[in-house]
């Protein structure tokens, strides 16, 4: 039943609104005009926007309030409302279902309160960026942001925000059918509503018990919670949940073959999400609505219906918006980690400055007590020492790092991240490794699979392709960087026949004592790149176009080339390729893939 497995993402972002109880109305317009009088000292300004901005029930006057909210923080250097600001705002856009904006405004409050004194405050739109992660259908992060918002609300026995966290987290579960792990959260959930006694908690709390027991078969304890969370939640005007219950109680009734109970409840559903323009239950009111005609046999109303639900479908969840959460994600985990390796780098160059002053006194201290007569020939030969050291030390670092990032660490220190726009990386690795591996003796397995990476290495030289690393028999590399290029992409699909032409020659090659076949992926895409380690250098890339990447090569064939949709639109003018066809891809939904040919 479709609306059993969309509807669960009920999403109790408002974190905030569970602070100070939904207000009437009239005491918001009450606030409005007053606001609009603009006869308010500075700080009673901040607080008149804040409660505009948290409790408005229009979400175009709600992205109006929190707006003018950050804009009055700024100008007072306020931490507290500036997070507050982008979080209403972040909250208005979800509303208006516009969830890249909504991410962002997200995304821009967590580092405004990524410290130890505000870290409760990280706990609070932790879960209101899980919970746009579980709309776009992306559940390993949104189950990551949710653990990690409880983690930090327990700590800080933020009881309300706990309570919060632990709804949301139950929600994700139901929707992942993972209903005795739902049950356990939503009810710690109402219970701790029912203590601080929040109503508007208590009805989310009844309405996701009611979904749990919908697909638990328990039909009339369903009905019952859900009826009772729609009437609390009406005084609160909290419509984004009554319009997701109601197409709940609608599908009940439509599996019970209650066609006539079923199409009301659908559209009451669809004319409150119309009236409040939630885009999100507008789609699944729609497609409600065409199951339910499709069923009566008016299959014309059920086609109109089926139409406007992908329209309104398509305009929530768009593969634009995916790409641009996946590059926010990115871009706010990278900054954080760029803060850790410059403290780093930091405390290496401190030491180093120790090091070199405790040599140059060392240094002085013997060519006094060796005398004047020795000095000459002492710094000549040190001066060669160091000058081979030098030497030593730019070949290894020129072996570990492109040129122009050692250039960049021995200049500054550091290496700063660096953001690629469009990047080729290709994964290898040998079909029956692990099994092959246990009749092979240690010295014989490293010689074996050093012949291959150092052919490898080879090849991707000669194609201008920057290596990654290699991981047991998994082979990483990577065209189009450190220096952007157009051509990444066909020099990269080169180097890929070249390494498959030589791994095909050596099982047809009697000198080659112990032979695999390879598996090749390559995809194009987005990367950040830099380096991680203070001790041992390591230059790596990051991004979801490295996840594709090795997908790609998962779903390969022994001796084939599997590429990704954007490397082909690259290629397909210059390489011929097979298309394979929409292949299911683990955490990835189905992409399309392209055999390259060798022959």
């Amino acid at each position: 039943m479709e609306v059993l497995k969309s509807a669960g993402l009920i999403t109790l972002f408002i974190v905030s609104w569970l602070h100070s109880q939904s207000q009437s109305q009239s005491i918001i317009d009450s606030l409005e005009t007053q606001y609009n009088k603009g006869i308010y000292e500075p700080q009673q300004k901040l607080l008149l926007l804040k409660e505009l901005a948290i409790n408005h029930p229009n979400a175009d006057r709600a992205l109006y309030f929190s707006e003018q909210l950050i804009e009055a923080a700024q100008a007072v250097d306020s931490i507290e409302y500036l997070f507050q600001g982008y979080l209403e705002q972040g909250n208005a856009y979800r509303l208006k279902s516009d969830l890249t904006q909504a991410m962002e405004s997200y995304f821009e409050g967590a580092r405004i309160v990524d410290n130890a004194k505000y870290r409760h405050r990280l706990g609070a739109v932790y879960v209101a960026i899980a919970d746009v992660y579980a709309i776009m259908g992306n559940y390993p992060n949104a189950m990551s942001y949710h653990q990690k918002a409880i983690q930090i609300l327990r700590e800080a026995k933020d009881s309300v925000n706990i309570a919060s966290a632990l709804l949301n987290a139950g929600d994700a579960f139901i929707t992942l059918n993972q209903l005795d792990t739902a049950l356990l959260y939503t009810r710690e959930a109402e219970v701790i509503f029912q203590k601080i006694n929040s109503q508007i908690g208590e009805a989310y709390s009844l309405g996701n018990l009611g979904m749990i027991y919908a697909k638990l078969g328990d039909n009339l304890q369903a009905s019952e919670n859900m009826n009772e969370a729609i009437l609390l939640l009406e005084a609160q005007q909290e419509y984004y949940p009554i319009a997701v219950y109601l197409n709940y109680i609608a599908d009940i009734y439509f599996a019970q073959g209650d066609e006539v109970t079923a199409l009301k409840y659908a559209n009451r559903s669809l004319e409150l999400a119309r009236r409040h323009g939630l885009k999100e239950q507008i789609s699944v009111a729609y497609l409600k609505l065409a199951q339910i005609y499709e069923r009566a046999g008016k299959l014309k109303e059920s086609y109109t219906y089926y139409k406007d639900h992908i329209a309104y479908k398509d305009s929530v969840k768009d593969i634009t918006a995916v790409q641009q959460m996946a590059d926010l994600r990115t871009n706010f985990e990278v900054s954080k980690k760029q803060i850790e390796v410059d403290l780093a780098n930091q405390q290496k160059r401190n030491q180093q400055i120790i090091t070199i002053g405790t040599g140059i006194a060392l240094l002085l201290i013997g060519l006094l007590s060796i005398g004047l007569y020795r000095r000459y020939s002492y710094i000549k030969s040190t001066n060669l020492i160091i000058e081979q050291e030098r030497n030593r030390s730019e070949a290894l670092l020129l072996n570990i790092l492109p040129k122009e990032t050692a250039q960049e660490l021995k200049q500054l220190g550091k290496v700063k991240a660096k953001k690629f726009a469009s990047v080729t990386v290709l994964f290898a690795d040998f079909k029956g490794f692990t099994q092959y591996a246990e009749n092979l003796t240690p010295e014989q397995l490293v010689e074996t699979v050093d012949y291959y990476f150092s052919k490898f290495d080879e090849i991707i030289q000669q194609h201008g392709i920057e290596k990654i690393k290699t991981i047991g028999d998994a082979y990483m590399c990577a065209g189009g960087l450190p220096f952007p290029s157009t051509d990444h992409a066909l020099r990269v699909l080169q180097a890929a026949k070249a390494i498959a032409e030589f791994v095909a020659a050596t099982r047809k090659s009697a000198e080659v004592k112990h032979t695999f076949e390879v598996r090749i992926g390559i995809h194009t895409g987005p990367v950040v790149a830099g380096v991680v380690g203070t001790q041992k250098f390591a230059y790596d890339i990051w991004g979801d176009t490295v996840n594709i990447a090795a997908r790609m090569e998962s779903a390969s064939e022994p001796g084939k080339i599997n590429i990704s949709e954007s490397t082909y639109q690259l290629v397909k003018d210059t390489v011929p390729c097979t298309y394979r066809g929409e292949i299911e891809v683990k955490n990835k939904g189905t992409l399309k893939m392209y055999f390259v040919e060798t022959t």
